[in-house]
């Protein structure tokens, strides 16, 4: 299994859109980046991938898995770029903030951090069980 990190404005879409949406789930769509859009090629049925709020809240809110591998995405008129569908697993018990990961030296290295603008990353094993630590979170 594979980790990841996706970015959302929760104003275009937020968890709860994403929890509304139950097992059907709903496709990452919007990504016009290469590399984020090659992270998403790299994801696996299964895959689970931390869902943050981007722009003023800045935080992991809640964890999706990936339910259907890249496909093309609809809203790309061009063609060039796909999505994953991904349905909500659980919310962090309590969401972690992008200056808390920063403060923490032994994540000074995830992409979130180094790449800051990239909308779709993959996050280590490591990484992964610290921030469900943080957020006072278990996957059963």
């Amino acid at each position: 299994m594979q980790y990841w990190l996706m970015k959302s404005e929760p104003s275009s879409w937020s968890w709860d859109d994403q929890l509304a949406r139950g097992d059907q789930g709903e496709g990452w769509d919007g990504v016009r980046n290469h590399q984020a859009s090659n992270n998403m090629k790299a994801m696996n049925i299964g895959d689970l991938a931390f869902f943050y709020h981007s722009v003023n809240e800045k935080q992991i809110v809640g964890i999706v898995e990936v339910i259907e591998l890249y496909h093309p995405d609809p809203s790309d008129a061009s063609g060039r770029f796909g999505m994953v569908t991904v349905k909500a697993v659980t919310s962090l018990t309590r969401p972690v903030t992008l200056a808390e990961i920063k403060a923490d030296a032994r994540l000074a290295d995830m992409a979130l951090v180094k790449q800051s603008r990239l909308s779709v990353t993959p996050v280590s094993k490591m990484q992964w069980e610290m921030i469900l630590d943080m957020g006072a979170t278990r996957l059963t």
